[in-house]
């Protein structure tokens, strides 16, 4: 099985390098980061029309992660534990033939010092403590 991840930069204003990629590398699975789309502008016909199934999480401007596959997706959280008003687009769980994928887009932290290096450290410590399995994950298990 071949797995891959991208940081896209843009979905949409770099689909067709996406599309020819895909199609050279024929990734199994797919995590991208930076979408830099709102949910509702996923381009997900071109997408499936590539052979594809999708789970994302879109946000406008920086931020959106999504998992591409050629198996079924079982979506399993896209929030990471810890801080419930976290509104920024950056985590994702899948299962893929009962394979839990986490795709992550870990913030940047620039400028330091200052509030988004603050926020950088604050979400380190939110996925550190974690053994890779959500709550929602043993659920999902149960």
């Amino acid at each position: 099985m071949k797995i891959a991840t991208y940081n896209v930069n843009g979905i949409n204003g770099r689909l067709n390098v996406l599309l020819r990629w895909l199609k050279e590398e024929t990734p199994d699975i797919v995590c991208l980061q930076e979408l830099k789309a709102p949910q509702e502008r996923f381009p997900l016909k071109a997408i499936n029309d590539a052979g594809y199934n999708a789970v994302w999480h879109g946000q406008k401007s920086w931020n959106g992660v999504a998992v591409l596959s050629k198996f079924e997706i079982a979506e399993v959280t896209r929030e990471l534990p810890g801080d419930k008003e976290d509104s920024h687009s950056r985590y994702l769980e899948v299962i893929i033939n009962q394979l839990l994928i986490c795709c992550l887009y870990l913030p940047n932290g620039n400028p330091y010092p200052g509030p988004k290096f603050e926020y950088k450290l604050a979400w380190i410590k939110r996925i550190r403590p974690m053994n890779y399995m959500s709550v929602d994950f043993l659920k999902f298990w149960g």
